[in-house]
């Protein structure tokens, strides 16, 4: 429900609030990001239930804004797009990286955010409220390219407020109500 501690828990884990209490372990070290860019080196990428992407730029663009490829001095168009374009095979998707963003289905665009923050040699994914704008088949594709990632060995923190999504897609459950912890299963 609203209020558990999803949004605070993520902020935490993201280096946006600072925690007053407990630890964070990742591979059994305690870590302490301080700021975004903090939890990145960390390998700790989210991403949010508004896509935060720029539709009006290419897929490419949007998987490497603000990181994009360069050879002497000038954006490396071809490396970019083969970068971007093996990124999202690598989650099973197929498209045309140097098309517009907003010609894709939110599910795509939601694909673009997952492969922008696994470029950043994530090791924990957070996807908060991926599910929400999405319908059933969009979902089955989210569903399906998180349980390859789950494969190969990423950690996956996924928030929703869905319970029977929670249930399909869960190795562990953790419930959070009004900021306390009720219980994992």
């Amino acid at each position: 429900q609203n209020g558990a501690g999803k949004s605070t828990l993520i902020k935490v884990l993201t280096g946006v609030y600072v925690p007053d209490r407990g630890a964070i372990l990742l591979d059994g070290k305690q870590v302490q990001p301080r700021s975004t860019l903090d939890a990145q080196k960390n390998g700790i990428s989210t991403v949010y239930q508004e896509v935060n992407l720029c539709s009006n730029l290419s897929v490419a663009e949007n998987v490497f804004i603000g990181r994009y490829p360069r050879r002497f001095g000038m954006i490396d168009w071809r490396s970019m797009h083969s970068r971007a374009a093996a990124l999202l095979r690598n989650l099973q998707i197929d498209i045309d990286v140097s098309a517009p963003l907003s010609s894709f289905s939110l599910a795509i665009q939601q694909m673009v955010a997952i492969s922008r923050a696994l470029d950043i040699s994530a090791r924990i994914l957070i996807l908060d409220e991926p599910t929400s704008s999405l319908d059933e088949a969009e979902v089955q594709l989210l569903f399906g390219v998180l349980r390859n990632l789950r494969a190969q060995g990423m950690a996956i923190l996924f928030v929703t407020h869905f319970l029977e999504q929670t249930y399909a897609i869960s190795d562990r459950i953790t419930v959070l109500r009004d900021g306390q912890l009720v219980g994992e299963y």
